[in-house]
Formats: C-alpha cells, structure tokens, sequence
C-alpha cells in the first residue's frame, strides 16, 4: 500500500517534540508534535491472512468516522504505511483537551486522546492564576470518554467548575417565598389570633406577626452551590503542593463560598437538576452551572482521581498565551502610563469596509492589545508559536524554509497593524513562548528584545521581537523590562 501524507495543520509552525509512541489505553501527546500511533489496536478479534490490508481499511474508516472529534483538538490524521505495518500519524495542533475517538469496530466511543502543554502543567497553572483565570478549559459537547485521564491534573477540570460557579452566583434566579416575621408596621396578611393572644395581652402592640411574600436567592440551589464547592475546596486543599496558583484557586472558592454561608449544603437530586434545566428562563450560564453541580455530584469534575468516565475539554493555548501577554502589559500600563485595550473584549475591532460589501473576505482587524499613551501607539501580538526558540538555536539563513514564511507572515500582520495608529510614533511588537531557561539566558546577555524601525511619512514605526518564558515567577521582571523597552524606542 502506498504512504499517505499527513494532512497540513492549520497555521502553525514546525514542530517542537520528537515523534512520540502514544500508549495503547489512553492515548496522549503535546501540544505542536507529532504522534505515531501502529494502527493494529484497531483489528479485534481474528484476523485475515493479509492483516495489514485489513488495519490499513480500518484506519481509514476511524479517521472518517471520528473526523469531527480530530477538529475539536485541530488534530490533522493521516495513515502510513511502511511496508510491514500500518501507524495513524497524528500532528496536534496549538489546542489542548481530550476528545473520545470512535471504534470502527464496535461504534462506541472505546477510545480517547488527549492532548497536553508542551511546557509542564505547573507552569500553566502558574500563568492561570496570574492572569486571574481568564482562561479556563471548556467542556465539548461529546460523550465521554472511557476514563478519567490521571496524567490532567484534577485542578484543571475544578478551575473549570469553579469559573462556572462564579458565573451562576451572578445570574442567581431569585423568587418569592412566604416569611412570617414580626413586624412594627404591618406587611402582607396580619396574624389576628395570634396577635391578640400572644402580643396583646402581654401590651406589646407594635409586634404585628406578619406573613408576606419575599423577593429570595433560590436557596435549594444555593446549598447545591455551597455543596459543589465545598467539595472542590477539598480536592483543591490536596493538591497544594502543585504551586502557588492553587491558593489562589482555593482563595477564589472561599471566596464564593462566603456568598452562600447562609445555607447548608446539601447535594441535588438528579430530579431537582432536571427541573432547573427544564425552567424556560435558563440563560447558557444558568445551564453551564447546573452542568458544573451535576459533575461534581457523580466525582465527574474531579477527573484524575478516580476511574469514572472523564469529561471531554479543550483549552486555546493561543488564548492562553494571549491572556499571559495581556497580564504583562496590563503591568507595563500601569508603570509607563496608558490605556490599555484588548482584542479579548473586542476593543480593538476595526472594521474593513468593502465595496460592495457581500464581495469582501476579512471584515475586520483586532489587534490583540493595543496600549496608548501620549504620543505613542503601542500593538501587541502574542503568537504561541516555537519560532523564538527556533531562531535561538540557527541563524535566520539556516532555519527552515516552512518557519522563515511563517515569521514573514507575523511581520505582515503585525506591520498592518501598525496602520491603524495615527500617532507619530508606533511600536508594533510580536511576542513568542520560550523557555524559562532561554528567557534568563538572553536576560544575561542583554538579548530579549531584537529591535528594527522604518519611516512611514512622517511617522516612525518600531518593530519589537521579544519573548514571555511560561513562568509567572519572572512577571515583575518582564514588566519593567518591557516597560524599560517601550520607553526607549520612544525617545
């Protein structure tokens, strides 16, 4: 059988792991890799005389029936064949998560792969929580998978729960419920015979017993958000010795905890979760938060600690990396002065205006942020791309084709960019992920930041190279490196 070439993935660059051979029960890789994976898992039962004939038409009708799922993780599939075997060649994109795949033989969801960040956890969850969780991994709608995989760490899917949360407290459902109260002025219906007997007769006229309807928080879903997050303190409270952001995920649980000390916790019954999703005023946020109680109440939240059935996810390690950059000069704002916009909230949407406007392509130009300050236009654009590490190790001349079109294409985007400001000086920046030991290597030798400048009329646009290692332990050092940087070229 003739060799079929891997599918190109979508808009990211060479890769950065070696080929990996994924196991066989739970298959897995990094972000930006590539995978092999020998196909014969996929033969069950008595094989043909020619085998391979069979796994090779096996293989392809796996990657056609779970095609979907492959797109949920930008995964791009394509089967090899060497002469005596059969392997899947899996590239992983720039998503992390973990997606049931489909058995060709059976039809049931029997497998499942997952997808992790090439740089550690740890250091990922560093940047979560100083970022302030502004990305969290989101749920897809799919089965789940056949098991919980134990190498996520549970902390990630209880970020996920913990966000939801927050967002259900602020869109509590409130309703009347009927208080009886003792009032000095009368609400609602009087209790007569009770007041005549008890209050009367002892001369305390001006306690009028009362029973009136009151405006309340649902307070049977309030004790199931008290439950859901008594229950992810604790699993948080063993996990504190992953790094300082599970204090700040735990400072965040208690904090929500305290908006519902005024119930007991008590877990729902899956008849009460069915009657709120039923309600015809759900909102996504109200669905999304029920989702999150039900998960912990069958341990489905807690993935990594046990055996039960894992809940399919995935997470943008280009939003994450654009919410790290965000941090960043959010800090370098604050010390050089500025307002600071980002494409994250759509505040830097420009839109193109095409004539006639059912022909055009793009409608618009957002930035990823935009910080400006008297007489200076500072853009930013985070690229969760290996090209900084790239051109570390080989000169410009040396790197490989596929990379050097792919940095001319940043430039072009990030230099167009620059068009969209009027003032006369213009700083354009790409920021790349490296590592914490390249970042303090270049810090040594005064090399983070690679600087060019060109005359456009009579303005002056500065182009900035630089680097964020993933690692909050450096982030008051990168502010005021980066804030020492954008002060220079603007003198």
């Amino acid at each position: 059988m003739p060799s079929r070439s891997v599918r190109a993935r979508r808009g990211d660059s060479r890769l950065l792991n070696p080929a990996t051979v994924l196991d066989t029960v739970a298959f897995t890789a990094k972000d930006c890799s590539t995978a092999r994976l020998p196909a014969n898992f996929l033969l069950r039962g008595h094989s043909s005389r020619d085998p391979s004939t069979q796994i090779a038409r096996l293989a392809d009708q796996f990657i056609a029936q779970n095609r979907a799922r492959f797109g949920q993780l930008d995964l791009g599939v394509g089967v090899h064949y060497d002469g005596a075997s059969v392997e899947l060649v899996v590239q992983t994109g720039i998503k992390v998560g973990a997606v049931p795949l489909i058995s060709p033989t059976t039809g049931r969801s029997d497998y499942g792969f997952v997808v992790r960040p090439r740089f550690e956890w740890t250091g990922v969850g560093e940047i979560l929580g100083a970022t302030g969780w502004r990305t969290v991994p989101v749920p897809l709608p799919l089965p789940l998978l056949p098991r919980s995989e134990r190498k996520i760490p549970p902390w990630v899917l209880s970020s996920m729960i913990i966000a939801r949360i927050q967002v259900l407290l602020r869109v509590l459902e409130r309703r009347f419920e009927m208080k009886d109260e003792i009032r000095a002025a009368p609400r609602g219906r009087i209790d007569w015979p009770t007041y005549a007997r008890r209050e009367m007769s002892r001369s305390r006229f001006l306690n009028v017993p009362c029973r009136f309807p009151n405006l309340q928080d649902d307070r049977e879903l309030k004790a199931a958000i008290r439950f859901t997050l008594e229950k992810q303190l604790g699993s948080l409270l063993t996990q504190r010795t992953a790094g300082l952001f599970i204090f700040k995920l735990i400072e965040l649980c208690q904090v929500l905890l305290q908006s519902v000390r005024d119930v007991a916790p008590q877990e729902p019954a899956p008849a009460t979760e069915y009657a709120w999703l039923r309600s015809r005023l759900t909102s996504d946020s109200f669905r999304e938060g029920i989702q999150a109680i039900e998960w912990t109440a069958q341990d489905r939240g807690l993935a990594g600690l046990s055996d039960l059935e894992g809940l399919p996810w995935s997470m943008s390690m280009d939003e994450f990396f654009e919410g790290w950059a965000e941090t960043v000069l959010a800090g370098v704002a604050r010390k050089i002065g500025g307002v600071l916009r980002t494409g994250r909230q759509r505040q830097t949407v420009t839109p193109l205006n095409w004539d006639p406007p059912y022909l055009g392509s793009q409608k618009s130009l957002v930035p990823d942020l935009v910080l400006k300050r008297e007489g200076q236009t500072i853009i930013v654009d985070a690229k969760y791309k290996e090209h900084w590490e790239e051109m570390q190790r080989s000169r410009w001349t040396n790197l490989d084709e596929d990379i050097r079109q792919r940095h001319r294409e940043d430039l072009l985007q990030v230099l167009a960019y620059a068009n969209l400001s009027t003032k006369a000086r213009t700083v354009v920046c790409l920021v790349y992920p490296c590592r914490e030991e390249t970042w303090e290597s270049l810090r040594t030798r005064n090399l983070i930041f690679n600087r060019a400048s060109m005359a456009a009329g009579p303005r002056r646009i500065d182009l900035v190279l630089t680097a964020l290692p993933i690692s909050a332990k450096i982030l008051g050092e990168a502010v005021e490196l980066m804030a020492r940087e954008f002060s220079r070229v603007n003198a």
